[in-house]
């Protein structure tokens, strides 16, 4: 499985604007996407401009599918103007918890 963790610094102030897009983004692609198994959205606790977005797809091509759909499209210049910064770990899963 692929696994993606990205850190997301917003603009200051920006964190409601940037979950209303976002919520959408993430329900829409766990519900309509066989492919994509979590998609997680967490704030920082020590931070409230740091955003977590934890994604999981069962490869790297369900990913690439992902980045296609009218969702994922539709999100890109509603959140991309709110983002500071954001940094991407790729990762392998070698275990998931099965009660997902």
């Amino acid at each position: 499985m692929y696994v993606l963790l990205l850190k997301t610094r917003l603009k200051p102030g920006r964190f409601d604007t940037f979950m209303s897009a976002m919520q959408v983004n993430a329900t829409a692609s766990v519900r309509d996407e066989p492919g994509c198994l979590t998609f997680d959205l967490m704030r920082d606790r020590s931070d409230p401009d740091l955003v977590w977005l934890y994604e999981v797809y069962v490869d790297e091509a369900a990913f690439e599918a992902h980045t296609h759909t009218a969702h994922f499209l539709a999100s890109r210049p509603l959140v991309e103007p709110l983002i500071e910064r954001q940094d991407a770990i790729e990762a392998d899963m070698l275990a998931l918890n099965p009660s997902r």
